[in-house]
C-alpha cells in the first residue's frame, strides 16, 4: 500500500527523509503509517518542519510517555551568551562527551524509547549529529564473535563515560541533576538486545558501557572498543548537515549517536525531546 508521504531511503543500512506531510498536522492513519516506516527505518529525518515546543512534545508524545519534554542541547546560555569552549563547565563537557557514540539512558534503570530532536540555530563549522545502525553491525558480525558475546553484559555509567575524558561533575547543582549525574549507579545491560517490537537483535554498547563481568578490565575494555570500531563504520553510519527547521526521530533501542565537534565560538542550539522506554522491555537486568 503506498503510504501517504514520500521516503527517500539514506545511502546507509537505515535511515530516510520522509517529505510531504507536516508533524503538526498528523491525522491517527498518517501517523500509523509512520510509525510503522520508524520501526523499519529507525531514523527518520523531517526537513524544513520548523516544530514549534508543544509540537515537537506533542509529535514526541504519540510514540509514548516522555522521559523528558523540552531540553535544550546547545552551548548557548539562557541569557544568551556562550559558554567558554575551555574550562569546567559541565555543560560544555557533556557536549564534548556526547562526541563518543553512545545510546541515551543506557544508564539509567529504564533506557529511552526514542527521541525527537530539532533544529533552531546551527554552526556554520560542524555541529552535525551521527547515527549507527547496530541492528546491521550485529546482522554482520561473524558467527563466532555472535556466540562469545550472546550471554555477555556490561554495566552502564554515565560518570564512567565522562570520567574517561577528565570530567568530574560539579556535585549538587542543577546542571548535575539536570544532566543525569544524580542517583547514577552502574546498571547492567545485556551485549545483544531485542527489539520489542521487531524483534531483531542489535548490539547494545557505547561509550557509557564498560566492566564486562566475567572478563578482565583490559579484555572487557578491549572487547567492547572492537565491537564499537566494528559497528560504527560505512554503510551503517550516517551523519545529519543540520539545516535550521530540520526534525528528526530515532530509536534509540537499535541506533547509537553521537555529536561532531563545532566551532564553539559560534551559536549551536538544538531542541530536545525524550520518549521513555516501556518498563518491562528497556529495564536493566540490575
Amino acid at each position: 500500500m503506498a503510504k501517504p508521504f514520500d521516503i527517500q531511503p539514506l545511502d546507509a543500512s537505515f535511515g530516510a527523509v520522509i517529505t510531504g506531510l507536516r508533524l503538526s498536522e498528523l491525522d491517527e492513519p498518517t501517523w500509523r503509517s509512520l510509525h510503522d516506516t520508524w520501526l523499519e527505518y529507525a531514523l527518520l529525518i523531517f526537513p524544513g518542519q520548523f516544530l514549534k515546543k508543544d509540537e515537537q512534545i506533542a509529535f514526541a508524545r504519540r510514540f509514548g510517555q516522555l522521559e523528558f519534554e523540552w531540553g535544550a542541547v546547545s552551548n548557548v546560555r539562557e541569557d544568551g551568551t556562550l559558554r567558554a569552549p575551555e574550562g569546567g563547565d559541565d555543560v560544555v563537557q557533556i557536549l564534548k562527551g556526547n562526541e563518543g557514540w553512545h545510546a541515551d539512558s543506557t544508564f539509567k534503570p529504564i533506557q529511552a524509547k526514542g527521541a525527537v530532536f530539532s533544529a533552531e540555530v546551527v554552526p556554520t563549522i560542524g555541529g552535525h549529529t551521527g547515527w549507527a545502525d547496530m541492528r546491521a553491525a550485529y546482522d554482520a558480525l561473524d558467527g563466532a564473535t555472535k556466540a562469545r558475546i550472546e550471554g555477555l553484559n556490561a554495566y552502564h555509567s554515565l560518570h564512567y563515560s565522562q570520567g574517561r575524558i577528565g570530567h568530574v561533575p560539579k556535585k549538587g547543582t542543577d546542571d548535575y541533576r539536570r544532566l543525569g549525574f544524580e542517583g547514577d549507579e552502574d546498571v547492567l545491560r545485556p551485549l545483544v538486545k531485542v527489539h520489542p517490537d521487531t524483534g531483531r537483535k542489535s548490539l547494545l554498547i557505547g561509550r557509557h558501557a564498560h566492566d564486562i563481568p566475567g572478563l578482565a578490565p583490559e579484555e572487557s575494555q578491549a572487547l567492547l572498543q572492537e565491537l564499537i570500531d566494528f559497528a560504527c563504520q560505512a554503510p551503517r553510519v550516517y551523519h545529519h548537515d543540520w539545516r535550521v527547521g530540520d526534525v528528526v526521530i530515532w530509536d534509540n533501542r537499535c541506533l547509537l549517536h553521537q555529536a561532531t565537534p563545532f566551532d564553539m565560538t559560534q551559536p549551536r542550539k538544538m531542541w530536545h525531546t525524550r520518549i521513555a522506554g516501556d518498563p518491562v522491555s528497556e529495564a536493566a537486568i540490575g
